[in-house]
């Protein structure tokens, strides 16, 4: 590992379709500029669960045409037609992040018990990258 992740917030209902196994491509409007394959990828669970739950790794990552993108995700993005229409409205271009190595802590760590161990940690809105600090707290540097 590069000692460098990025923190993904993502909604319960595709947290649990993430740990299940039933749902293995990550879809964004935007691109992260330092996302890379191979990437440790921290999946921060938002409201109500406000929790960091686990990680997965990078494998591979796809900018395409929101129609097109459809085509190659619908059977592994959790997610139904309709859903996917909402989410991209108005955009043309989607990404879609293909991932492996799931894994879940063995106890999640709850906001409040994050910001009493790293000092200044916030969720992302939807992604952000974590610092050298964070990933040591949590022992994954």
């Amino acid at each position: 590992m590069d000692n460098e992740a990025i923190l993904f917030s993502i909604h319960p209902k595709y947290a649990k379709k993430i740990f299940e196994g039933t749902k293995t491509v990550e879809l964004r409007r935007v691109l992260p500029k330092r996302i890379s394959e191979g990437m440790l990828a921290l999946l921060y669970v938002s409201s109500p669960v406000k929790s960091l739950f686990g990680a997965f790794k990078v494998d591979k990552i796809i900018v395409k045409t929101v129609e097109r993108l459809w085509e190659i995700v619908k059977d592994v993005a959790g997610i139904t037609v309709d859903e996917f229409e909402a989410y991209y409205d108005g955009a043309n271009i989607g990404v879609g992040i293909f991932f492996s190595d799931v894994w879940q802590l063995p106890q999640p760590i709850k906001l409040k018990d994050l910001r009493k161990d790293m000092v200044g940690f916030y969720p992302p809105q939807g992604f952000r990258y974590a610092s050298k600090q964070e990933l040591s707290v949590l022992k994954l540097a």
